[in-house]
C-alpha cells in the first residue's frame, strides 16, 4: 500500500459522502496503491450507517468504529494503527481540508522530507474566535519551542509510516504533531493549501480550547527539552531557591549580629525557610523524574535516539558474515544426525 488516508469523523453525515467523492476523484486518478480509514469517533447522527453502507460498495475504504467519542487525538492514532501505507495523509472530515492538495503534499514528500504539513494562508474561518486565536497560539508555540510554523491547527499532513508510527499520541497532542516528529529528528517543512468555509455540520472547536492549548505547550515544552534529563530543570530550580534561601538566612543573621534585631517578627527568616523547603521538594521531584525517566527507556524499546540510517542498510555496504558460535555450530549437527 502507498498512500494511507486517514480521516476521524464526529458527527459529519452530511459531508461524509462529498468528502468520499471527492477523495476517490484525486486519488484514482494517480497510480498509487490507496486506502481511505475513516474512523468513526462514536459518532450520533447516522455518520456510521453513512460510512457502513459506503464501506459495502468500496473496497478502497477501511472503516474502524470507536465504542465511544475518545477526541481527534485518540482517533487519529487509531486510524494510524489500521493504516498499511507508506505514507499516512491525515486530514479533517468536514470538507474544509481540500483532497486536491493531497498530491502535491506527496510530491513535496518525494523531496527528502520526513512530513509536510499544510499552511491555510488564506483561511476561511470567523476571524474573532477562530483566526485570531489561532495565530496568537502559533506565535506563542513558535516562539516557545524554537520551531518555525504558521498553522500547527491543519489537520492536513503526509507523513512517512516510520515517523508516523513512533509518534505518541495522547491527550489532545495532534496539534503538535510537526513539533514532536521534529523532536523524533524528522525533516519537516510547510506546504500552502486551500481552506474552504464550513457548509454543514456544526464545529467542534471553540475559544476554550486556546487555554487547553496553552496547557498542552508546557507538556510539550517539558518533553522537547528535559523529558530525557528532568533535573536539569527541577534541579536548577532547587538551586535558585536553595540560593535564596541562604542569602536570606544570612540577612537574617547579619540583622541579629548587627543591630540586634528580632529576626523573629522581619519576613527574612519566615521565608528564607519557605525557600529552603521548596528547593528540598524540588530536588525530590527531580530525582523521582529521573528514576521514571530510566524506567521508561529501560522497559519495552524505547530508546533515546533515533536512527535515520546505518551502514548495514545500505544495499552497496557488503555485509560481514556473522559469526556462529560454536555451540550452535554443534546442536545444528547433532539435530541433523
Amino acid at each position: 500500500m502507498d498512500v494511507s488516508v486517514v480521516i476521524p469523523l464526529y458527527n459529519e453525515v452530511e459531508n461524509l459522502p462529498r468528502l468520499h467523492r471527492q477523495l476517490q476523484e484525486t486519488l484514482a486518478g494517480t497510480s498509487l496503491r490507496y486506502e481511505i480509514v475513516f474512523v468513526d469517533d462514536g459518532s450520533q447522527d447516522g455518520t456510521t450507517d453513512s460510512l457502513r453502507e459506503l464501506a459495502e460498495h468500496d473496497e478502497t475504504i477501511k472503516p474502524v468504529y470507536l465504542r465511544r467519542n475518545y477526541g481527534q487525538t485518540a482517533a487519529l492514532r487509531a486510524g494510524i494503527d489500521h493504516a498499511h501505507g507508506e505514507v499516512i495523509v491525515t486530514m479533517d472530515g468536514d470538507l474544509q481540508n481540500d483532497p486536491a492538495d493531497i498530491p502535491r503534499m506527496l510530491a513535496k514528500l518525494e523531496e527528502g522530507y520526513d512530513l509536510v504539513h499544510g499552511w491555510r494562508r488564506h483561511r476561511q474561518d470567523r476571524w474573532l474566535d477562530r483566526r485570531l486565536p489561532s495565530m496568537i497560539a502559533n506565535w506563542l508555540i513558535s516562539r516557545t519551542t524554537r520551531f518555525p510554523v504558521h498553522d500547527l491547527g491543519c489537520t492536513l499532513k503526509a507523513i512517512r509510516r516510520e515517523i508516523a508510527t513512533e509518534l505518541e499520541l495522547h491527550g489532545e497532542m495532534h496539534r503538535f504533531i510537526p513539533i514532536l516528529a521534529h523532536q523524533l529528528g524528522a525533516r519537516c517543512v510547510e506546504l500552502e493549501v486551500k481552506h474552504h468555509p464550513r457548509r454543514f455540520g456544526q464545529t467542534k472547536y471553540g475559544i476554550s480550547r486556546t487555554f487547553r492549548v496553552l496547557l498542552d505547550l508546557l507538556t510539550v515544552k517539558y518533553l522537547l527539552h528535559f523529558f530525557t534529563s528532568p533535573m536539569k530543570l527541577f534541579g536548577g530550580a532547587a538551586m535558585c531557591c536553595a540560593t535564596l534561601g541562604m542569602l536570606l538566612l544570612a540577612t537574617s543573621a547579619l540583622l541579629k549580629v548587627a543591630i540586634g534585631a528580632d529576626v523573629t517578627g522581619t519576613p527574612f527568616l519566615l521565608t528564607a525557610i519557605l525557600f529552603l523547603l521548596a528547593s528540598l521538594q524540588l530536588l525530590s521531584v527531580g530525582l523521582l523524574g529521573e528514576v521514571n525517566s530510566r524506567i521508561y527507556f529501560a522497559h519495552g524499546e524505547q530508546r533515546p535516539y533515533r536512527v535515520r540510517t546505518a551502514p548495514w542498510d545500505s544495499a552497496q555496504t557488503v555485509q560481514r558474515p556473522r559469526q556462529v558460535p560454536d555451540w550452535a555450530t554443534s546442536a545444528k549437527s547433532a539435530e541433523a544426525a
